[in-house]
């Protein structure tokens, strides 16, 4: 399986948001993963289109917009439009979650949906065959540099389970204390996309330390 490491600019310097982008472009990331935060469904306010339009600007890789808003289906055409590659939105906030996502599919992104800490891998059960990724969040969302929740190692496994394996197989992704002392053990229980912000953005070398990250997961293939 290969791993891909998604660096998280919820931790880099937002005044100097392209330079950030560029180390990490450089120095081998697969993806920019781009917390999106409304004041609503999280208790914080980050960033909006116009910021995924600029760095769809400055970057030729991918862009992972986690919509953590309340209302995503009032926005996802808008960051589609902006450059996003891959859309994750969260079940909590969807009732209509089956038409959210082949909404996203029609748009040309990848679609995805992100489960907080207390939600249960069942909800995906019906929409299995409409995702492109699960995003498991490790942590409760809303800030960067929190701890990492033990029991994501379960919850991956058995999101793994749910949606199978195989080329065709959703790909799973983790969000919130991700660091070179868990990667191994969270690409072994499944997870294919670790998002990393406080471990790469955070370190005084963001270059060195994705590098090591890297390292770390190889350790878990």
């Amino acid at each position: 399986m290969t791993v891909r490491v998604a660096p998280s600019i919820l931790s880099a310097d937002f005044a100097r948001l392209a330079e950030a982008v560029a180390c990490v472009e450089q120095a081998g990331a697969d993806l920019i993963h781009v917390d999106v935060m409304d004041g609503h469904f999280v208790p914080n306010i980050t960033i909006g289109i116009p910021v995924v339009a600029a760095l769809n600007r400055v970057t030729k890789l991918p862009l992972d917009v986690h919509l953590m808003i309340s209302d995503p289906d009032r926005y996802v055409d808008a960051f589609a439009a902006a450059g996003a590659a891959m859309i994750t939105v969260h079940a909590e906030v969807l009732p209509h979650l089956h038409r959210t996502l082949t909404h996203l599919r029609h748009l040309g992104v990848k679609a995805g949906v992100a489960l907080n800490p207390s939600t249960p891998v069942g909800v995906l059960s019906d929409v299995v065959a409409e995702i492109d990724h699960v995003l498991v969040m490790s942590v409760n969302p809303g800030f960067g540099g929190q701890t990492f929740i033990p029991h994501t190692f379960a919850k991956i496994a058995a999101a793994r389970q749910l949606l199978g394996s195989g080329d065709r197989a959703a790909a799973i992704e983790v969000d919130g204390g991700v660091e070179p002392a868990n990667a191994a053990a969270l690409v072994a229980a499944g997870a294919a996309i670790l998002v990393a912000g406080a471990s790469i953005f955070g370190q005084p070398d963001p270059a060195a330390a994705l590098h090591a990250l890297r390292r770390a997961a190889e350790g878990g293939r």
